[in-house]
């Protein structure tokens, strides 16, 4: 089975996290998900520097990397994923060029069917973490 590894970003601001929504996807399970941005990390790139980039590719968005947030492994019925989150403080504006919507969610407001499932994997401890219900 493949193995893809991903830096995605935490934005945390105003008290509600950053997200984006996926489009079409050829796995329906992903399908006008939410995610938290970011992409594969590539061969001999570290996580840091792939965030960075893919927020800059897909969102003309920069960021600074505070520290890696957790660690997540999961599997797909069609391939398994690490997410590597890190904090990031958003330091640009953003234009959304591969998703089809954004939104600020409240940590009470994470529903976990609406999110990528190794997205929301994630979902609890963040509710725990910064306010919202577990």
């Amino acid at each position: 089975m493949k193995h893809v590894t991903v830096a995605a970003a935490l934005i945390f601001e105003n008290g509600k996290i950053f997200a984006t929504r996926r489009g079409e996807s050829k796995f329906p399970y992903l399908s006008h998900k939410y995610e938290f941005p970011g992409g594969k990390i590539e061969a001999g790139e570290k996580g840091e520097d792939a965030v960075k980039r893919e927020l800059k590719e897909e969102l003309d968005l920069d960021v600074a990397v505070e520290r890696l947030y957790s660690v997540t492994d999961f599997t797909y019925p069609d391939f398994s994923i690490t997410l590597y989150l890190y904090d990031c403080v958003r330091l640009s504006e953003f234009t959304l060029k591969e998703h089809e919507e954004y939104a600020y969610f409240s940590p009470k407001e994470l529903d976990e069917k609406e999110w990528a499932p190794a997205d929301a994997e994630v979902l609890g401890e963040l509710k725990r973490v910064f306010g919202g219900e577990a």
